[in-house]
């Protein structure tokens, strides 16, 4: 499947002018890692627009004109307020538009290209603060567990599980981790909720979870970020134990590259799994340098 990386987003304004200017950027290859600026430059196509110009039709020229012929199947989508008039655009095309975080050589390009306005950081979105789980779908009990990077794939590849997900850019494989290494995540017994439970956090497409303590060493919560920028109270704890565990949870994540899961089972026998998610947190291009 071809699929591009795309952004619209209005430049920020220069002293001298008042008029808005907007950006499209287009990558045209996904990877892993971080890139030197000469290769970003082969990958990508910019064009910009002032604001009476913003339109989808506009957009809809520009991604003839990069494409040269080959329209992609697919176009990925990290900023809310782009994926309107992108989808416009790409629907008359015959392409689907994809909102997801996971939009890795696309943000790295955008650092690149204005890494010379520190005041400004193109990735800010502006995000609602956390909301609570509806009642009516908390799990029993929750805990930390520990996966093997060797093992994680072929243990829940072949099962029956109603829901799973296993992104292939995902695999450990794929980023080069050592099988050594420990992947972490979050088990939650459902309990008779188990898959009312399930089906509420896949819809909402989650993308990650982050341990965010409230009192250093002693109190904090898990945060599940879903969609493009909604997070919710995951779960909360006041207890020095579970402070511990959960900061070794964030140290593990960040040698397994971000990788982490989501498990939902009824119970703790290990006979039915519900649902599993391998999740990854974005990679953090703030300090990117050419």
């Amino acid at each position: 499947m071809n699929t591009w990386q795309a952004d619209f987003y209005y430049l920020p304004s220069l002293p001298e002018s008042q008029d808005r200017q907007w950006e499209l950027v287009i990558c045209f290859d996904e990877f892993n890692g971080v890139l030197p600026e000469k290769q970003l430059n082969s990958i990508v196509y910019a064009a910009q627009c002032s604001t009476p110009e913003a339109t989808a039709a506009w957009l809809e020229r520009q991604i003839l004109l990069a494409a040269r012929g080959k329209l992609p199947d697919k176009i990925q989508v990290f900023r809310p307020q782009a994926i309107g008039l992108l989808s416009v655009a790409a629907s008359k095309l015959g392409i689907k538009v994809a909102a997801t975080r996971h939009t890795d050589a696309l943000k790295q390009i955008l650092i690149q290209r204005h890494k010379n306005q520190p005041n400004y950081n193109p990735l800010n979105l502006e995000k609602p603060p956390p909301q609570a789980l509806p009642e009516d779908l908390w799990g029993d009990q929750w805990q930390i567990a520990n996966i093997a990077t060797g093992q994680i794939i072929e243990l829940f590849s072949d099962r029956p599980i109603p829901i799973c997900s296993l992104p292939e850019n995902f695999y450990p494989l794929n980023l080069g981790l050592g099988s050594d290494i420990f992947i972490p995540g979050i088990v939650v017994y459902g309990g008779k909720k188990s898959m009312q439970l399930a089906r509420w956090i896949d819809r909402q497409i989650p993308a990650w979870i982050n341990y965010i303590p409230t009192e250093v060493g002693k109190s904090g919560g898990f945060i599940l970020e879903t969609g493009l920028v909604d997070r919710w109270i995951f779960n909360t704890f006041e207890s020095e134990s579970a402070a511990e565990i959960a900061k070794s949870y964030e140290e593990k994540k960040r040698v397994s590259q971000g990788l982490h899961f989501l498990l939902i089972q009824p119970d703790d026998s290990g006979m039915t799994t519900t649902a599993f998610w391998l999740l990854r947190e974005n990679s953090d291009f703030s300090q990117v340098k050419s």
